[in-house]
């Protein structure tokens, strides 16, 4: 994730970085630029259709479409942006029961018991850092695919890795209080950090293998590419080959919606705009380490 200032308009504007829109679209941009010039030259070219003709009245049909189909589009975009900032809750969650959790172990071990302690650092650390790695699998995003995937069964003997972890975790707790280290009440105390770890890889998960409707999605770029298409037969009359910037800039500001939207609603592969996972990691084994070993 890039941290920036919003304020320098300036800086941004000339910044054109490797997740920047205009590159991934700039193939596509010039077709449809070279179609809508074809278009324009066989109009008002070739064919001299002329002021009167009735292909004109397209462009009323555009504003129609165009207003729905900015509506599709804002709720792409929030939809999508609503599941980057639930996937960033729950990592905060997780961020927030890791340090709680070594808190109140701290609490209750001794503080000589130098055995337990590096225990409970290293596999609390370890959860965040194999949940981030499992999120960042195809696997898990075609967890709930129903067609057959290779990679599925490939993978098909490997357990759950963050329910391994949660395990270990789990069990080095019961164990310490089969042998008194803890009592009833500490278990009790200690049982809501461990619960909510599982809760936060299924909240992940359900983000990660649950995308956007493919119905939804497919409707939404045919209804792109077939709107930018047939603007260039009314629009030639009234701005001539000036209607060719116009068409490819249209598609650029529609499509790259599409694509943010496309890039933000699945916010676990490590991408540019997705949430810093592994940072994230990194930072919860400095916490933890600190709060239990120093």
């Amino acid at each position: 994730m890039i941290a920036y200032n919003p304020k320098d308009w300036f800086k941004l504007l000339l910044n054109f970085q490797k997740a920047d829109t205009l590159k991934k679209l700039l193939p596509l941009m010039l077709f449809i630029g070279v179609y809508a010039c074809a278009i324009a030259y066989l109009e008002i070219s070739v064919f001299k259709f002329g002021e009167n003709s009735k292909l004109k009245n397209i462009t009323s049909l555009h504003t129609l479409l165009g207003f729905v189909l900015s509506m599709l589009l804002v709720f792409r975009t929030n939809t999508a942006y609503e599941r980057w900032w639930e996937g960033r809750k729950l990592w905060g969650s997780l961020v927030n029961s890791s340090r709680n959790l070594a808190l109140k172990l701290n609490a209750i071990l001794k503080p000589d018991d130098k055995f337990n302690r590096d225990f409970f650092t290293k596999a609390i650390s370890s959860y965040a850092s194999v949940l981030t790695k499992t999120l960042a699998q195809e696997s898990t995003r075609f967890m709930l695919d129903e067609m057959e995937h290779p990679e599925l069964q490939l993978n098909a003997s490997i357990s759950h890795h963050p329910n391994r972890v949660a395990s270990i975790i789990y069990n080095k707790v019961y164990s310490l209080k089969r042998e008194e280290f803890i009592n009833n009440e500490e278990l009790l105390f200690l049982n809501a950090e461990l619960q909510n770890f599982t809760d936060v890889c299924g909240g992940c998960e359900r983000i990660k293998n649950t995308p956007i409707p493919f119905s939804y999605s497919l409707f939404i770029k045919k209804f792109i590419f077939f709107y930018v298409m047939t603007i260039p037969f009314g629009y030639s009359f009234s701005l001539g080959y000036w209607m060719v910037p116009f068409v490819m800039f249209v598609f650029y500001v529609l499509a790259s919606l599409e694509l943010i939207a496309e890039e933000i609603e699945d916010p676990f592969n490590n991408d540019i705009n997705d949430i810093p996972t592994l940072k994230i990691s990194e930072n919860i084994k400095k916490n933890v380490t600190e709060i239990l070993l120093k």
